[in-house]
């Protein structure tokens, strides 16, 4: 583990493997640790050297006060690819994550390689604001809601139904969310980082091999939502995987990496990222 400066904070990364680089992004309230069970072992085996970071507003980065704009979650993961001598880097998000990513690609296109997108969207309707800014006030006011309640809730947004069927599965998450609540001021601005304008026409300035990885039955950003981002971005790939929700690369992990690692070791994003992109 280690830290890096950049934009006046300290950001928590860590480095597993060797070969080309891979930069992992978590959601919103999410520690890195989110990768850690499932897609960084499997990128690892694949070859690669895989970066995973806490962003502003996870300890242990700092936590500075808020809010936070999307625009400076991006100005952190430029500064810490140009910090870390990984540029330009293949990077996978996720929701907060892949909002980054997609962003950065827009303005920083030298330092991204290529870059799959999971659970992402390229706008905000009326009920993704509604929900967003209710999980924030939520996690701001979480010692006067129910520790219970509030990990049921997050449950509900972020699994599929037939996770939730499975008595075992569900069990084991709602003691994991209890004991790791997502709380705190931090976790809130993360949350509203993702309240984004209407990006979709901006999108169409990115020249990276991009795959869009959306869950069907994701709540928080739905199968259309990601659909608008694939069409908006030339070239790109689309893959929708059903049985999953918001966090389908938990719930359905070998899957999910079996499409990261096709698409991170395939000829168009191993060749020149640019020629493939505008092929």
């Amino acid at each position: 583990m280690g830290t890096v400066t950049v934009n006046g904070i300290s950001l928590t990364y860590s480095v597993q493997g060797s070969g080309e680089p891979v930069l992992l992004l978590p959601p919103a309230a999410s520690a890195s640790t989110v990768w850690t069970a499932h897609q960084v072992p499997a990128l690892v085996r694949a070859g690669f050297r895989v970066i995973t970071v806490d962003n502003r507003g996870t300890p242990p980065s700092d936590v500075p006060d808020g809010p936070y704009r999307l625009a400076d979650l991006v100005a952190d993961t430029a500064g810490l690819v140009r910090r870390l001598g990984i540029a330009p880097c293949r990077i996978v998000g996720a929701s907060l994550g892949a909002m980054i990513a997609q962003e950065l690609a827009i303005v920083r296109p030298d330092l991204v390689h290529s870059m799959a997108l999971m659970a992402t969207r390229g706008r905000t309707d009326f009920f993704r604001r509604a929900v967003t800014e209710s999980a924030a006030e939520a996690v701001r006011r979480h010692r006067e809601i129910p520790a219970r309640y509030a990990a049921l809730n997050t449950m509900i947004r972020l699994f599929s139904p037939d996770t939730l069927l499975h008595d075992r599965d569900a069990a084991d998450w709602l003691e994991l969310f209890i004991a790791f609540a997502q709380q705190g001021e931090g976790a809130a601005a993360q949350y509203e980082a993702t309240l984004m304008p209407d990006r979709l026409a901006a999108l169409g300035a990115i020249d990276r091999p991009t795959l869009v990885i959306a869950f069907a039955d994701d709540v928080l950003t739905p199968p259309a939502l990601g659909r608008e981002v694939a069409d908006a971005i030339p070239g790109s790939r689309y893959v929708e995987l059903a049985g999953c929700g918001h966090f389908g690369f938990l719930e359905r992990p070998d899957e999910v990496n079996r499409v990261l690692v096709d698409f991170l070791g395939s000829p168009a994003v191993t060749g020149d990222p640019v020629r493939a992109a505008r092929a």
